[in-house]
C-alpha cells in the first residue's frame, strides 16, 4: 500500500504540481531564453549543425526547422545587428514548433531569469545530478499538505443540522473540492505519457525580412 502510494506521488511532476499549487499559474519551461530549447538552438548555430535543434521537434516539422535554420545563417552572416535579428526570429521559430508539437499554445520568448515552475526546476536540477531525491520530497510535501488542508476543511463542515442549509452548503462548498482535488491528482499520476506530445501540424515558419 505504502509502496503504491509512493508510486502515485512520482507521476507526472508538471501535471501533479499544477493540480497541488493551482492557486499559481504554471510557468512555461522551453520558452525563456535560458530554457534548454534556445540553449540548443544557440549551440545549433554556433557549430552550424542543425541536429542539436532537430530532436526539440516532431518529425514533420524537421524540414520547416531545417529550412528556418539555413535562412537564419544566410542572414545572420551579414552583419551584427543582422544576426541578432536572426538569431531571434529563429529562437522563436524553434519554440513555437516545439510548443506546437506539444500541443501547447505558444505565447512569445520568455526573458532569461523568467520565473519556473518549482517542480520542472526541480526535475531538470534530478536529471543533470542522476537522482531523483528532491522531486520526491517536494512532491510528498506540496501533495502531502494539499490534501491534508482540503480534507480537514471538509471534516471540520461534515457535522451539521439537516435543517440548516445554509451551512449543508458550506459542507459541500469544501466536500467536493476536496474530491476534485484527489480525482485530478489521481488521474495525473495514471495518466502515463502526455497525451498533448500528439497535436496538430505545426505550421511552417515565416522567413525573416
Amino acid at each position: 500500500m505504502r509502496h503504491a502510494f509512493r508510486h502515485l506521488l512520482l507521476a507526472p511532476v508538471g501535471a501533479l504540481l499544477f493540480v497541488a499549487t493551482s492557486a499559481t499559474p504554471a510557468r512555461a519551461h522551453c520558452d525563456s531564453m535560458d530554457g534548454p530549447v534556445v540553449k540548443a538552438a544557440q549551440q545549433a548555430l554556433a557549430t552550424g549543425n542543425v541536429n542539436h535543434v532537430l530532436l526539440w521537434v516532431r518529425p514533420q516539422d524537421e524540414a520547416a526547422i531545417r529550412d528556418a535554420f539555413r535562412r537564419t545563417r544566410d542572414v545572420r552572416a551579414q552583419s551584427a545587428p543582422a544576426r541578432e535579428l536572426a538569431d531571434y526570429w529563429f529562437f522563436e521559430t524553434l519554440v513555437r514548433v516545439h510548443r506546437e508539437g506539444e500541443g501547447a499554445p505558444y505565447t512569445g520568448l520568455k526573458p532569461a531569469g523568467a520565473q519556473e515552475h518549482p517542480g520542472v526546476a526541480a526535475a531538470d536540477r534530478a536529471v543533470a545530478a542522476g537522482k531523483v531525491d528532491e522531486v520526491e520530497r517536494l512532491l510528498l510535501h506540496v501533495v502531502r499538505d494539499g490534501l491534508r488542508e482540503r480534507f480537514q476543511v471538509a471534516l471540520s463542515r461534515k457535522r451539521f443540522d439537516v435543517n440548516d442549509v445554509a451551512a449543508g452548503r458550506e459542507y459541500i462548498h469544501a466536500y467536493v473540492p476536496f474530491l476534485h482535488y484527489v480525482e485530478r491528482l489521481y488521474d495525473a499520476a495514471s495518466a502515463g505519457d502526455d497525451a498533448h506530445h500528439e497535436p496538430p501540424a505545426a505550421a511552417r515558419p515565416v522567413p525573416p525580412r
